[in-house]
């Protein structure tokens, strides 16, 4: 099973799903990596505004950061290795890295809700 690491620009949170005017590609990245956290697979995401330190310690990102400056976040880590930079993971390549199917990463899910009006 991979593990796989994302490294996020500074966000205002640690999804950047908030605010007036939400970026839906932040949107897919988030519901995504929560399908596979429930699901318990190895994907953790960092965020520079408030994890600076795992940017610090990871001499890949580190390097990469000194390199080609904040630019090139988010960066993703595939089992030690940069597998992407400059973009988030598409839904594809996370299918890959974790052999799921594609559509299992952005299911919409939809409650069973009985009302009865009186």
């Amino acid at each position: 099973m991979s593990k796989v690491e994302i490294f996020d620009p500074a966000l205002c949170c640690p999804t950047g799903v908030c605010g007036p005017s939400v970026d839906p590609e932040l949107t897919r990245v988030a519901t995504a990596i929560f399908l596979l956290e429930k699901r318990g697979f190895d994907i953790k995401r960092y965020n520079l505004g408030t994890e600076p330190a795992k940017f610090v310690e990871n001499m890949e990102v580190n390097k990469v950061l000194h390199e080609k400056g904040p630019d090139s976040l988010p960066i993703t880590i595939v089992d030690d290795q940069i597998a992407k930079m400059g973009a988030y993971p598409t839904n594809e390549e996370l299918a890959v890295w974790f052999g799921v199917k594609v559509e299992e990463l952005s299911k919409k899910q939809t409650a069973n809700v009985k009302i009865e009006l009186k």
